[in-house]
């Protein structure tokens, strides 16, 4: 990290502590994790944002892009053929480009869960070449890939310019 870098710590609001339903509390969880990942990438300078700062490969933008790709496949039954390319977004894509998609995915896939009482039950998408999975599996796969990934996005945007916070 260069030494003109300014350390920020940002204050965010933690999960819900409570809740009346596992619902409830799956949705919070998930809510809770893909604003914090939104905002990692959220006001990150360029090129820094698009650039690997591992040797995987893995850059911020490209993380929340393979998010936004994850929400339309999971909630909304987009079909995904090469899913190590969602790693990257495209160069034309600006980062509030990338963020206003992923925000319009998440808002398309709560949508779709508000209309779901019943966690069992599959998730109501398209069908594709498979069977959907159920809303428990769905949420659950949801917190674990979108938590995972915003670690990941911890790290990387720390290394771009200081900032840290959840």
């Amino acid at each position: 990290m260069p030494s003109t870098t300014r350390r920020t710590r940002r204050r965010d609001t933690p999960p819900p502590r409570t809740g009346n339903s596992e619902t409830e509390v799956l949705r919070g969880f998930l809510d809770h994790l893909r604003t914090s990942i939104a905002a990692k990438v959220d006001g990150a300078p360029e090129p820094q944002v698009r650039t690997a700062a591992v040797p995987s490969g893995t850059n911020l933008l490209g993380l929340l892009n393979h998010l936004t790709c994850v929400e339309r496949s999971m909630f909304l039954g987009e079909q995904v053929d090469d899913w190590q390319a969602t790693f990257q977004a495209s160069p034309q894509d600006s980062v509030d480009d990338v963020v206003a998609r992923y925000r319009d995915a998440v808002e398309r896939a709560n949508r779709v869960l508000d209309g779901c009482t019943d966690l069992g039950a599959p998730v109501p998408r398209p069908q594709l070449d498979h069977p959907a999975p159920s809303i428990r599996w769905a949420l659950t796969h949801m917190i674990e890939e979108t938590g995972r990934h915003a670690g990941h996005a911890d790290i990387l945007r720390e290394l771009i310019d200081g900032s840290t916070g959840r």
